[in-house]
């Protein structure tokens, strides 16, 4: 057992309408609709599930949907970016793919050595593809609608903004992160070996004004842990350092702790396991509204407050 994280785990972000937000990344990005629950603290709203064909830790970007929330800002002390992996090539395939598709695109840029086209979706959350040949877990969805090679196959990197720096890099170093790069201002941190999936990016902003929840922010950033033993020894290494961590939370399809790192990003350690087929069958995965087993008596009236995807 270890006590440091492993990766990203998955992001989760603001969204506004859940209809706009599922034909988005379902339909335009081609990734696979995985869970379709609902926000466990707030069950009169979805909690949507994207990733590769198999849900694999790692490649889930995830959104509360609340179109009726204030408009939010990116600003220090948040998640400001979300680059995802993609294969060396396939920017080629997805800039006029996004093009057709109305997506607000930016120009190619290199970043640390890679090719990235960063992109807006439909209710502002800034997102990125980045090529890489990285190793990494991915298992393609069949039925996407973009080809099995250019598939978006997972979170690449998280990029933060912060007023100061030194205090979140040395969180990120009590997490087991080293710093490895510098680039246009960007400092560059791997966990557990690097590579895709397992950095973290960072840029000092000291007058920075701070952001604020809403629609296409981001609103935590998970990281890998393989299970409780491992999950918990990390805790107590977060509560050493004298931040405020939660006790072990059950998700059901993986286990969570939270706390605010020293800089203000909302950051989850959450298990591998036991993973999104514990309740339905790989091959149907977010096919039907799903609930863990302690919100199922109020499933007629949680159905009831929840609009129609429009599937």
């Amino acid at each position: 057992m270890s006590d440091t994280v492993h990766g990203i785990h998955h992001v989760t972000v603001i969204a506004g309408d859940p209809v706009e937000n599922l034909a988005f990344y379902n339909k335009t990005l081609g990734m696979r609709l995985v869970k379709k629950s609902v926000n466990q603290d707030a069950p009169d709203t979805y909690h949507l599930f994207f990733a590769d064909g198999a849900g694999n830790p790692g490649s889930d970007l995830t959104f509360f949907p609340w179109p009726k929330m204030s408009p939010g800002f990116n600003g220090v002390g948040l998640a400001t970016e979300v680059p995802m992996a993609v294969s060396v090539g396939s920017i080629d395939y997805w800039l006029p793919r996004l093009k057709e598709h109305g997506v607000e695109v930016g120009p190619v840029e290199e970043r640390f050595g890679e090719k990235t086209l960063p992109f807006t979706d439909p209710h502002g959350l800034r997102l990125a593809l980045v090529e890489t040949n990285d190793e990494r877990d991915f298992v393609p969805w069949q039925d996407s609608p973009v080809p099995v090679e250019y598939q978006i196959q997972g979170m690449h990197t998280v990029r933060l903004w912060e007023r100061e720096l030194a205090p979140t890099e040395k969180l990120l170093n009590i997490l087991g992160f080293t710093k490895t790069s510098e680039d246009k201002g960007w400092h560059r941190y791997a966990v557990d070996g690097g590579g895709s999936g397992k950095i973290v990016e960072v840029r000092e902003i000291p007058e920075g004004r701070r952001g604020m929840w809403g629609p296409g922010i981001v609103h935590h950033v998970a990281w890998r842990v393989n299970d409780t033993e491992e999950e918990m020894a990390v805790q107590r290494k977060v509560a050493a350092a004298g931040l405020a961590p939660t006790g072990q939370i059950d998700r059901f399809w993986f286990k969570s702790v939270y706390f605010k790192e020293p800089g203000g990003v909302l950051f989850e350690l959450a298990t591998d396991g036991p993973g999104f087929s514990v309740d339905e069958d790989p091959d149907k995965l977010g096919e039907q509204l799903i609930l863990p087993p302690w919100l199922e008596p109020g499933r007629a009236e949680i159905e009831a407050a929840l609009p129609d995807l429009g599937e």
